[in-house]
């Protein structure tokens, strides 16, 4: 048995180079990899190239590392609750990649499914299809986007076990398990890492086969960007 357990995020990312592609886990701030992104901040990696549903806020998720200046590209489809990014995009500082939802979860299932490109009629006619082919099928004009893959995919599941199968809960299974599978190292950070055999093989999301590095997470602070509190009482 490949032993994928390390002892915690510092050694789960050890080996990220400066300017590498990563995929971070998520959506909005639920289901991040909250421990693997401290540790990135804290090894002061530079240059990255992050593929994210979103750009996190201002003191949180990639968010941290949007601040120290250690991304020079994101690759998202929203980025409206980080006023930073908003600051770096409009001065050139960063460089950004708008895509819409759908086709930024297909172009990374694509990526992981081995499929180099597809059709969608996303985008047609808009700014996102600048410099893309297109091609008419059955009369409707359609938009070629390519597949999208990292050499590092981050991920954050609730449960895992120590052959790396993953179990995600709600809204962290938009994004995590795609990526998950589009990454050439894949590296999970989990709440609760059980033996093999412990988890009931119908409920798993992500196989083992796509985790590289598996490691348990502490100190989760699970924010979400808008809290909103009714004062009416019943």
């Amino acid at each position: 048995m490949i032993n994928k357990v390390v002892n915690h995020a510092e050694e789960a990312i050890r080996d990220i180079p400066d300017h590498a592609v990563l995929m971070v886990g998520g959506f909005g701030l639920s289901g991040i990899p909250e421990n693997c992104l401290k540790a990135l901040l804290k090894k002061g990696i530079k240059g990255l190239t992050c593929i994210s549903n979103n750009a996190g806020v201002d003191d949180f998720g990639i968010g941290l590392l949007l601040k120290t200046r250690q991304v020079k590209k994101m690759i998202s489809s929203y980025v409206g609750e980080n006023e930073e990014f908003e600051r770096q995009l409009l001065s050139g500082e960063l460089e950004v990649e708008l895509i819409p939802q759908g086709t930024l979860a297909e172009r990374i299932r694509a990526g992981g499914a081995g499929i180099p490109a597809f059709f969608t009629p996303a985008g047609v006619g808009t700014e996102v299809a600048q410099g893309k082919e297109t091609r008419s099928f059955d009369g409707k004009v359609y938009l070629m986007e390519k597949w999208l893959r990292a050499d590092y995919s981050l991920v954050k599941a609730w449960k895992g076990d120590k052959l790396g199968n993953l179990i995600y809960r709600g809204t962290a299974r938009n994004f995590n398990p795609m990526m998950a599978a589009a990454g050439t190292v894949t590296i999970a950070e989990v709440e609760e890492l059980v033996e093999p055999g412990e988890l009931d093989p119908n409920t798993i999301h992500t196989p083992g086969i796509y985790v590289h590095r598996i490691f348990k997470g502490v100190n989760y602070e699970k924010r979400i960007e808008q809290r909103t509190v009714s004062n009416l009482k019943i």
